[in-house]
């Protein structure tokens, strides 16, 4: 057992002695499981020196059998970008614990324990190599969103929960079915061997074959994302989910899908890539604008953020699919953006939900004369979420802009056009929330920032504007994964490296002694 099974097993123990610790103090609870996330969190931070220090390679790998018939290996490695999806999720988990102290009532054990259960899932889905343990967690991540927007929702719950669910599972089940072709044909689960097989010409398959495989894994993935028009899910889901997990659904669990089509549609099928790219860059387009446009006319704040969701992550997919470095690596880059600048926004959402339990746009104005730092603090996260040089989601869009310029300028022109109206939407929302003339109600309910309220946003804060300008912290690492994969997309012939464990050198002396 290394340090990735560490980190990986670690939620899944909080989640489990969660169920057994009793009823009575909900402060024992909310602070155990405060504490034991940001325990994970601190032991997730030692991953990135060996993930560093090879970023092209799968560092951290356990590859063990796990089932012996069929075929299934316990198989998980960290790369340059896995990494970092990681450490988005072990570092927004106890963020959104905290944040959840003064809203959650009821049911307040299970609600920590279903964070926990979540983080678990999350982290499995960016390490796994085996397909068939990858599916397990893909549905290890669904059980707990399902109960939190269910259970802790606003009044519509149900509806939204069950909508999530079944959008969700229609994609599942396609790459489930894909999964097994995959296994009949190769006889293992085992995502390095199948590359290397196809390869090396040991596992070969048809046209036919191939585009109907990518379309399955690309349609479970797009549903995640969502790409247009298969997004209708999400904005009821953020609209009726609770503050923590609007904010784990938006800043990690979307990431699945952008995730997945990285790690797994790009390297293995890449003639049908080529071959379906035109289509699926064109829906990238249409939900750029056309989640811009929607959002511009919501009255809900919630509505509004969800839209500009399908809109920014329409960015992502469409560098996905440039087929050059530029677009890649502004695509994993808007990955880590999107979950800090929406995730934040999202929490700044729900701190006005709990002073005013209102998310109409109507039912505010003037908030910035009872909580000038908390109009403040919402300034600066919608200067980073519209692309504000200097604040993280610029650098992102700049570089998937740079990569559909390189491809199509008119695909830059198009997409350039969301980055306009992302400017309308937001700063319109936030001129129509915190100025003007304040009502009577805003002026008795709102407040300014609390001391908790500072601890869960400054982190954020303070990672938008490190990532807008230290760049080379994340982007060397995030090149060099990406680099493998676009050799393997476009020549079809480089495999995917896969390394040993990275032991530290004072652990190697002492097994040497």
């Amino acid at each position: 057992m290394n340090l990735l099974d560490i980190v990986l097993a670690l939620p899944l123990i909080g989640f489990l002695i969660m169920l057994v610790l009793p009823k009575g103090s909900a402060s024992t609870l909310k602070n155990f499981a405060l504490g034991f996330s940001v325990i994970v969190f601190g032991v997730s931070l030692g991953l990135a020196g060996a993930a560093l220090q090879r970023p092209a390679a799968m560092t951290w790998v356990t590859d063990v059998a796990w089932i012996s018939t069929p075929a299934i290996r316990y198989h998980v490695g960290l790369d340059g970008v896995s990494l970092w999806l990681v450490l988005l999720s072990t570092f927004l988990t106890p963020i959104s614990i905290l944040l959840s102290f003064s809203y959650i009532k009821d049911r307040v054990k299970e609600f920590y324990a279903f964070l926990l259960l979540l983080e678990f899932g999350l982290i499995g889905v960016f390490i796994s190599l085996d397909f068939f343990l990858f599916y397990v967690f893909w549905e290890v991540c669904l059980v707990p969103m399902y109960f939190l927007i269910g259970i802790w929702g606003h009044d519509r719950r149900i509806y939204a929960a069950v909508k999530f669910f079944i959008y969700t599972m229609v994609g599942s089940v396609l790459m489930l079915a894909a999964i097994l072709y995959l296994y009949g044909k190769a006889g293992t689960f085992d995502y390095p061997a199948l590359l290397t097989m196809m390869q090396s010409g040991k596992l070969t398959l048809t046209h036919v074959e191939e585009t109907l495989l990518f379309l399955a894994f690309f349609l479970a993935f797009a549903i995640k994302v969502p790409l247009f028009p298969l997004h209708t899910w999400l904005p009821d889901a953020h609209v009726e989910a609770p503050t923590a997990g609007s904010v784990m659904l938006a800043a990690v669990m979307l990431k699945m899908g952008t995730y997945g089509i990285l790690r797994f549609c790009l390297p293995m099928f890449p003639v049908a890539v080529k071959e379906n790219a035109g289509w699926i860059i064109t829906l990238a387009l249409i939900g750029i604008v056309y989640g811009a446009l929607v959002a511009l006319v919501q009255p809900n704040m919630k509505k509004l953020v969800a839209y500009s969701s399908v809109s920014h992550l329409g960015f992502v997919v469409l560098g996905l699919f440039c087929g050059n470095q530029w677009g890649l690596d502004g695509a994993v880059y808007q990955m880590l953006n999107h979950g800090i600048s929406t995730g934040a926004l999202f929490m700044l959402v729900g701190f006005l939900y709990e002073r005013q339990h209102s998310l109409e746009i109507k039912d505010y104005g003037g908030v910035a004369t009872p909580a000038p730092w908390l109009s403040t603090v919402f300034l600066v996260t919608t200067l980073a979420s519209i692309g504000m040089p200097a604040l993280n989601n610029f650098v992102g869009e700049f570089l998937v802009l740079q990569g559909a310029t390189q491809a199509n300028v008119w695909w830059a022109v198009i997409a350039a056009t969301g980055v306009i109206l992302s400017a309308c939407y937001m700063l319109w929302m936030y001129q129509r929330t915190f100025y003007g003339e304040t009502p009577e109600s805003v002026a008795h309910h709102v407040h300014d920032m609390t001391a908790r309220e500072w601890l869960c946003i400054t982190p954020l804060l303070a990672l938008m504007l490190w990532m807008g300008i230290y760049t080379q912290t994340f982007l060397p690492s995030i090149g060099a994964s990406n680099k493998v994969i676009l050799d393997r997309t476009q020549t079809t012939s480089a495999p995917l490296r896969v390394a040993a464990p990275v032991v530290p050198a004072a652990e190697a002396a002492n097994h040497g002694n």
